[in-house]
């Protein structure tokens, strides 16, 4: 069978109405159609330990989530993620590497769009539609910084967990499967930069709802309580860290966390953070094996006895 010849725009094809291409474009008018504006949103995680007083011990490592308090109406003074509107001459890919770069100084990281969000009345300026993005960076790398409207930027510690659930009937036929989850996300106090320690909690509820039938499924996500966080930004971190999560198990995501050289101990602090739950050790290192690679070199001034240190496999990564 013969391939159909592609199609010459060039050509005086004629629409319904008698119209050229040109002619089309030429009489064609936006403003006879409502547009959003588009945001590009950014859920930005990272693995960081305090440091312990006692320096024999290994510094607990948690999951932590940039936030900025906005320092603009709407939400004013409500903690939101980094975020802008995507400007005219950029993609929404290209307006969340700007974001990231101008909130957190670093470039060249993993990022990838999680989903579009775009529930009426989501924002209460007008019609608009969030591109969302997941990053993932070391939290060595970074100069964290907050933008035009916001007055400060924070790293909020998180837990998000599953707090009921529950299966319906419908009554034309399937069922309908509620998980409610609580959001947690913390703000230790503390008192650096000669600034008033101020211990911060937030707290969401959020309600993933997965409807099954013979033919179809679907499912979305409700924010019960807000938790003080401005717009739908709760479900949109919930969203992330159950993709995070996902992809963690399946992928070498966790790498994307790591400075260039770790322990493997320091591995697993990593998934085991992301997964909030403890990993047996022979299981983990198997696991970790075709991941990473050893190194002739060891830790210093642990105050413990040197552990080898490894780095990202450089036959999946390359030498850059």
């Amino acid at each position: 069978m013969k391939d159909a010849e592609p199609i010459d725009r060039d050509t005086e094809l004629r629409d319904q109405d008698g119209l050229t291409e040109k002619e089309f474009l030429g009489s064609y008018d936006a403003g006879d159609y409502e547009r959003p504006s588009v945001a590009a949103d950014m859920v930005i995680f990272t693995v960081a330990g305090e440091k312990e007083e006692n320096y024999r011990r290994l510094p607990e490592r948690s999951l932590r989530v940039l936030l900025i308090k906005r320092g603009a109406h709407p939400y004013l003074g409500h903690w939101a993620l980094p975020g802008g509107f995507v400007r005219p001459n950029e993609t929404a890919d290209q307006a969340a590497a700007r974001e990231l770069r101008e909130e957190t100084g670093v470039d060249r990281v993993y990022l990838e769009q999680l989903h579009t969000f775009s529930d009426v009345g989501r924002d209460p300026r007008t019609w608009v539609m969030s591109c969302a993005y997941m990053a993932l960076v070391d939290s060595q790398e970074m100069s964290v910084q907050s933008g035009d409207d916001a007055d400060r930027a924070e790293w909020f510690g998180l837990t998000y967990r599953m707090v009921g659930e529950s299966r319906n009937l419908l009554d034309e036929g399937g069922m309908l499967h509620v998980r409610r989850y609580e959001l947690k996300l913390n703000l230790a106090a503390r008192a650096d930069n000669n600034e008033a320690a101020d211990g911060i909690e937030l707290n969401a509820i959020i309600e993933q709802r997965c409807t099954r039938t013979n033919r179809a499924s679907s499912e979305e996500y409700r924010i019960v309580e807000g938790g003080g966080l401005a717009f739908d930004h709760a479900k949109i971190i919930a969203m992330a860290i159950e993709r995070l999560r996902s992809q963690v198990e399946k992928t070498d995501l966790a790498l994307h966390l790591m400075p260039e050289f770790f322990t493997l101990t320091e591995f697993q602090q990593v998934y085991e953070a992301i997964l909030d739950r403890e990993l047996l050790k022979a299981a983990f290192r198997r696991k970790a094996e075709p991941l990473v690679e050893k190194t002739d070199r060891y830790t210093e001034n642990a105050g413990h006895r040197p552990s080898r240190l490894y780095r990202r496999r450089r036959e999946e990564w390359g030498d850059y």
